[in-house]
């Protein structure tokens, strides 16, 4: 699993956005398909209007897609 350990601020439009959860995407945070043959699955969020999200770069979240500060483990 590749990890980053900073979150990403992003501006969403609205529609349905696709979460890496393996951490190999090579367009982090979002899904490339690079999953495709392991037991990870993306994580699809729909956003209902245009809004500014903290998304997790790490992989190691609780609430993905969204930041929950895990990557702290990282930080010492």
């Amino acid at each position: 699993m590749i990890r980053k350990n900073k979150p990403i601020k992003l501006e969403l439009d609205p529609g349905d956005h696709y979460w890496c959860s393996c951490g190999k995407s090579k367009n982090l945070p979002f899904c490339d398909n690079t999953h495709v043959g392991s037991k990870f699955k993306p994580v699809k969020k729909t956003i209902t209007e245009k809004k500014s999200v903290i998304w997790c770069n790490c992989q190691l979240t609780n609430d993905g897609p969204f930041c929950d500060g895990s990557h702290k483990v990282y930080d010492s």
